[in-house]
């Protein structure tokens, strides 16, 4: 047990480039892990967290870092799927009021807060459709009850006068303005730091993580005069290739099961699942633009039934305003946003602003590929590929081809799946529910792989950092190192101990320490200086700090590799 009362993973929690190398080593040599997990994101940091809690050996192999993908490109948000409930889909929904309890109550109440978020009642908003957005925001009220969240978490919605609303948000034009409904919901306070902090307690109870490690090649491994599924059901297990990404060695692992929670790239693995992948974007602009807002902003998308344009104040200086839906036909490592959805964003939200926004308020633009099933059957479909899918909350299901339509209009809604072969792939489903998502690939894995190993332990395992919020307030650190490290923030600041300087921000206009960046390289699996302004820190939303900042980084990254 920790200080604070709650559990503390049983080992040692920190990632490095030694630990790295050193676990390499052990699993291409050594017996075959139970789980071998397939991509670095939320939901693989949490299948090898669930796996290893369960006491199974787990590696998790990620060709890239931690958050390398989606998962470090979405609106930092654990909302209770109220977008999902205006479009009839009540299981997502709840299923993510579920979810948020567990993240804001047990596991990372450290990294997420409750965010006031307002829709402005204004000309364009007709009474009919604040009456529908009212009892929405009233139905998901009751969710968040039924889900155990107190109000003392999340309050419950309200309707506010013009005044109680522009208090909120001063940049709202106020010409027409008949008030607000406003509703409270989860932030992030980053959401790559929620997936380091999955990977490094994974850690804690014996997962190896190792990035740059690049799957390239899954056989299932056959039982003599048996074929694939025989090799299955008798343990037959896995071969796996890999390749070094560090040094271009080959590597082979062997694993009992197999979990591809690869996101967007999990086809290149198992070639019968298909996706209709769909990229967001998000706007990075200055605070002042909003003037100082103390809530978020929804604004309903003109034409649309249940989309709604975000505007996110972060505690970093920063406002996001997002997000698009665009159906996309070539994944790539690093989505670029297009200008057209730039536009859009901009337009939608400068109709309710005093002061339209200037691209010179803009500093940057990041996007990111959604991993969204098309679960729709063709002419040409056969049998299911296996003897039993799993769509969560929903029908037995074939994945399908790429459909016309919009993207937008697809449930959030995951999959897992278990091949002929044995091999697991879970798909779909969304950041707030990465939680139930790993634990049904678990399931799925131990059922396959017959392994021993108990039911689900993540329900209220903190994650490293993670405490009541009262023991939170007492940490002896600045605020901004205990929303990001939580009871771990003095781990931080002792990093400046010997060197007082490490606790200046590392370039002007930047809160970022050279301390932080230390304690990354140490503990959170820094490998590289694009690491730590990337998804250590978020520096690297806007280039021209990004820019400013290089130089310092490098320079931090190779003291700290040195000693």
């Amino acid at each position: 047990m920790t200080a604070t009362g709650w559990p503390a993973p049983p080992g040692d929690t920190s990632l490095n480039a030694r630990r790295r190398d050193r676990e390499l080593a052990a699993t291409a040599d050594g017996e075959p892990v139970d789980v071998l997990v397939v991509g670095g994101g939320v939901t693989g940091a949490g299948v090898a967290l669930d796996a290893a809690s369960r006491g199974l050996s787990v590696a998790l192999a990620e060709a890239h870092d931690l958050a390398f993908g989606t998962s470090r490109w979405s609106s930092k948000l654990v909302h209770g799927g109220l977008r999902y409930l205006a479009g009839g889909d009540v299981a997502v929904a709840w299923e993510s009021a579920v979810e948020r309890d567990i993240l804001m109550r047990h596991t990372a109440p450290h990294l997420v807060r409750a965010l006031p978020i307002v829709t402005p009642l204004t000309p364009q908003v007709s009474h009919s459709a604040a009456a529908l957005v009212h009892t929405g925001l009233r139905i998901g009220d009751l969710m968040r009850r039924a889900a155990g969240t107190p109000h003392t978490v999340l309050p419950g919605p309200r309707r506010l006068t013009a005044v109680e609303t522009l208090g909120l948000a001063p940049a709202l034009r106020e010409t027409g303005l008949r008030g607000g409904l406003v509703y409270w919901d989860g932030q992030l306070v980053d959401d790559a730091r929620l997936v380091v902090a999955l990977a490094r307690t994974a850690a804690g109870h014996g997962a190896r993580i190792l990035t740059r490690l690049r799957v390239e090649h899954i056989d299932a491994r056959a039982a003599a005069g048996g074929d694939a599924a025989t090799a299955a059901r008798h343990r037959g297990g896995f071969e796996v290739t890999a390749r070094d990404e560090l040094t271009g060695d080959e590597v082979r692992l062997r694993a009992r099961t197999v979990v591809n929670a690869a996101g967007v790239w999990a086809p290149t693995l198992t070639p019968g699942i298909r996706l209709r992948p769909s990229r967001g974007t998000h706007l990075v602009l200055r605070s002042d633009a909003l003037k100082g807002a103390r809530g978020a902003l929804s604004v309903p998308m003109p034409g649309e039934r249940n989309r709604f344009a975000l505007v996110l104040p972060q505690g970093d200086g920063r406002v996001y305003v997002g997000l698009t839906d665009v159906p996309v036909d070539r994944v790539t490592d690093v989505p670029e946003p297009d200008a057209s959805e730039i536009t859009e964003l901009v337009d939608v939200v400068s109709a309710v602003l005093a002061a339209p926004l200037d691209r010179a308020d803009l500093l940057g633009a990041f996007a990111g590929l959604r991993p969204l099933l098309d679960d729709s059957p063709r002419l040409d479909d056969g049998p299911l590929l296996d003897d039993s899918p799993r769509l969560g909350h929903g029908p037995r299901s074939r994945p399908g081809a790429a459909r016309p339509g919009r993207t937008a209009d697809l449930s959030r809604r995951h999959l897992v799946r278990t091949d002929r072969g044995g091999l697991v792939t879970v798909v779909g489903g969304k950041l707030t529910t990465y939680r139930r998502m790993a634990a049904d690939a678990v399931d799925a894995a131990v059922a396959a792989g017959e392994l021993p190993a108990g039911p689900c332990r993540t329900r209220r395992l903190g994650l490293v950092g993670a405490a009541p919020r009262s023991i939170l307030a007492a940490v002896a650190a600045p605020r901004r190192l205990v929303e990001r490290y939580g009871t771990e923030a003095p781990r931080v600041l002792a990093a400046a101990d010997h060197d007082p300087g490490l606790l200046v921000p590392i370039v002007d206009g930047v809160p970022v320490t050279g301390a932080e960046l230390l304690f990354a390289v140490r503990h959170e699996g820094a490998l590289d200086p694009a690491d730590l302004l990337d998804r250590r820190s978020r520096i690297g939303l806007v280039p021209t700090e990004r820019r400013a900042a290089l130089a310092a980084a490098t320079r931090l990254f190779d003291h700290a590799v040195t000693r």
